[in-house]
């Protein structure tokens, strides 16, 4: 039985992969701070030498978007030489070479840490998450307007549709970098707040707000986006009505 270690197994996206390989038949270990059988912080990396030990392949899901990120992937790497384990999966996100923001600059950092560790591995990088757009809308909504960003396109992906790719590339052998996954459509982001006012049934005014900044501008030119890998097939509507109809 193939034995598949994942990290940040307790998240939205950690949690789908480590679903999908069982029903693969794989043997999964689920690596989170909380987690009953591997308790692990990858903030210092204490513990991980047991859970690394006799995995056949790591899928690295775990992630802090205020940082630590590339000091959480020496350690793993660093337990990951010393057990010998043959395979690295990263999930990563589109544009992380273009735009200038400090976390996108870090998982870059993850991306070359990981490419010259001399493990095998794959990399995978993906657009934003459905779940994102709807967490910054749901925030915006309590407003008495719904601020977007101007000019600013979206093309969110299915995290189970992410999850599903994941989980397939983890039961293969190291790939490198594998080609982008996308969602299916590339839209701005004033359409997708239409959209989900209509799903909650509630009516504001939707307000463009030009922002300022380099990492704006990447956003405005698209540096983010990769509509020549739409992979994705859920759509935002598919993705808000199915939330409606099975709340989390």
């Amino acid at each position: 039985m193939t034995t598949i270690l994942v990290t940040g197994a307790t998240g939205t996206l950690g949690r789908q992969v480590s679903e999908r390989l069982r029903t693969a038949g794989a043997d999964v270990r689920g690596l989170s701070r909380r987690s009953p059988s591997y308790a692990v912080d990858l903030r210092d990396g204490k513990g991980l030498d047991a859970a690394v030990e006799g995995a056949d392949a790591i899928v690295h899901c775990a992630t802090a978007p205020r940082g630590g990120d590339d000091r959480a992937a020496g350690f793993l790497i660093d337990a990951a030489k010393r057990a010998g384990t043959p395979h690295l999966l990263y999930i990563s996100i589109v544009g992380v070479d273009r735009l200038p923001l400090g976390y996108y600059t870090v998982k870059h950092r993850v991306e070359r840490m990981i490419e010259d560790s001399g493990l095998g591995s794959t990399i995978l990088r993906t657009t934003q998450f459905h779940d994102l757009v709807l967490r910054i809308l749901s925030g915006a909504a309590k407003l008495p307007v719904l601020p977007v960003p101007s000019g600013v396109r979206v093309q969110p992906v299915d995290s189970g549709e992410v999850a599903d790719r994941l989980a397939a590339l983890a039961l293969d052998g190291p790939a490198g970098r594998v080609p982008d996954l996308g969602g299916p459509e590339v839209r701005a982001f004033t359409d997708l707040a239409g959209a989900f006012l209509r799903a909650i049934g509630r009516k504001r005014r939707v307000v463009p707000v030009r922002l300022a900044g380099k990492a704006y501008a990447g956003y405005r030119r698209g540096d983010h986006l990769a509509p020549e890998h739409a992979a994705g097939s859920v759509t935002f509507e598919e993705f808000l009505d199915r939330r409606h109809r099975h709340p989390a």
